[in-house]
């Protein structure tokens, strides 16, 4: 078991931050740390993505801080070049794959179908994201993959909800990602914090019994 994979199996809970806002951003990002998430992925394309993950691996430095929605080469060496601990990408780019092989840097690749989740393991993917997952089904699509697809980590996304984070651990997901259930725009509007936290501390509570050591 590599690092990478030994650290999602010990934390499972990946969250997505992406705002128009740096500051909002930064708030997100501590709320959900101080609810215990360990995994903090900031969206390349939120505003001062650059500045802002070095800025939080070092105000959370208990926390890995990566980013996603990287869709080209230029943006992940950008990405790479700032500190970030992992990168997510929406689709299957080999060249990305290796910039993040190259640097020793977990690079996620997107992918939807069967053909697409082999090819970004084949080319070197430390992890598959399963986006949008919503779209083919939620958990049902992921058990159907699973027994075919089991020796291949999956980290679900684009449907993830406090309701089924552990439904999806508990059909064989490695982790998950888990974005706007998380972060809803009426709490975010309010600047409603404390709401974060709780609902981190909620989440991180009902996926306890899949965390490794």
């Amino acid at each position: 078991m590599n690092p990478w994979l030994s650290l999602l199996q010990q934390h499972r809970i990946i969250a997505v931050i992406r705002a128009d806002n740096v500051s909002i951003a930064r708030e997100m990002a501590l709320a959900a740390a101080a609810g215990g998430i360990k995994l903090i992925e900031i969206a390349w394309n939120t505003d001062r993505a650059e500045s802002l993950i070095p800025k939080l691996q070092q105000e959370l430095p208990d926390c890995k801080i990566g980013t996603g929605t990287v869709l080209d080469l230029e943006n992940a060496e950008r990405a790479i070049a700032c500190g970030c601990s992992f990168l997510f990408t929406p689709h299957t780019n080999p060249e990305l794959i290796t910039k993040g092989l190259e640097n020793n840097i977990p690079v996620i690749a997107g992918a939807l179908t069967p053909t697409e989740i082999i090819t970004a393991w084949q080319a070197g993917a430390a992890a598959v994201k399963v986006f949008p997952i919503k779209v083919l089904g939620g958990v049902e699509y992921l058990q159907c993959l699973q027994p075919v697809l089991r020796d291949i980590p999956l980290i679900p996304t684009g449907g993830v909800s406090l309701q089924n984070a552990d439904k999806f651990l508990a059909a064989g997901a490695i982790a998950v990602g888990i974005s706007s259930h998380l972060f809803s725009p009426e709490v975010i509007a309010e600047d409603d914090w404390t709401t974060i936290i709780s609902r981190s501390q909620a989440l991180i509570q009902k996926v306890q019994p899949f965390q490794a050591g």
